[in-house]
């Protein structure tokens, strides 16, 4: 399996805020490649900047240093140092190897760009119909679930997936700035059966009931009788970042996850968010129903 060393979708979130800013200062290509070279003033970064430079950039084509990021902002006249910090962090990150890539014998390209996300995000929404977030699993649950959709990958490579998929919870606890997670799973999930493993299910449930009462974790349950809703559309991720670093979505299928990265297309689900939200139990209720899942389980752990 091949696997591409620099998280690209890094690159191209850095690239598309920076088309941004350059956009929001009223500047072509040319004239802003104008403006920093007027700005080097006879130094050694002097008539360094083009407008093809600048559009590789953009366009994630082309790496750029931190010290470039400061640059481009001074000349776009952003003076937030959140604005700043968030930058340069990020085109010091757009290289950096992260855990997942000693798992990349097993983990495709396109997930550990997920993780890069995922690491890097402020706050994830995950709408859930089928699945148990990969946030949220316990070990046996996760286990059980990957090797039903790798049907190709060997015993060794199942346990390496799951221990990819444990390894992102981290996000959840970590000391400084805990992920904010808010997910909505359908009812339908929570009715999961493992042949002759019922204890699966019953720990699951109560995993759920456990970081339901933590500060940064919302959960809700769109119940089966729900109103339809944009959910019945299918499931979806959207991954906020801190600073002007726009949102991402993210769309699991077989092969992967695929990305959803237009402002105007991610607007689109957001509002989506809102209107599963409205439709969904509210939190209190939610719980109430996987305690009452629970309790019908009986004592199988």
């Amino acid at each position: 399996m091949s696997y591409q060393p620099v998280p690209t979708v890094r690159r191209r979130r850095l690239g598309s805020t920076l088309r941004k800013l350059r956009t929001e200062a009223g500047m072509t290509l040319d004239a802003a490649a104008a403006a920093l070279n007027a700005a080097a003033n006879g130094s050694a970064d002097a008539r360094r900047w083009t407008a093809p430079k600048l559009s590789r950039i953009e366009n994630a084509n082309a790496t750029i240093r931190a010290t470039e990021v400061d640059t481009l902002l001074r000349a776009y006249a952003v003076t937030d140092p959140g604005t700043r910090i968030a930058l340069e962090g990020l085109a010091k990150d757009a290289g950096k190897r992260g855990w997942w890539q000693t798992y990349r014998g097993v983990v495709a390209p396109a997930y550990a760009d997920y993780i890069s996300l995922e690491s890097d995000a402020e706050s994830v929404r995950d709408y859930a119909p089928l699945v148990i977030p990969g946030l949220l699993q316990t070990p046996d649950y996760a286990r059980e679930t990957i090797a039903a959709n790798a049907v190709a990958r060997t015993a060794a490579e199942i346990d390496a997936l799951a221990e990819v998929r444990l390894a992102r919870q981290a996000v959840l606890t970590r000391p400084h700035h805990p992920l904010r997670l808010w997910v909505v799973i359908h009812e339908a999930a929570l009715h999961r059966r493992f042949t002759g493993r019922p204890g699966i299910m019953t720990a699951q449930l109560r995993r759920l009931l456990d970081v339901a009462e933590w500060p940064t974790v919302t959960l809700q349950v769109m119940p089966i009788d729900a109103a339809p809703n944009p959910g019945d559309a299918g499931a979806f991720t959207l991954v906020a970042f801190p600073g002007p670093m726009p949102d991402v979505v993210t769309q699991e299928n077989l092969r992967g996850p695929s990305y959803v990265e237009g402002v105007d297309d991610v607007n689109v689900f957001a509002d989506a968010f809102g209107h599963i939200v409205d439709c969904a139990l509210s939190t209190d209720e939610t719980k109430a129903l996987i305690a009452g899942l629970v309790g019908e389980r009986g004592p199988h752990i």
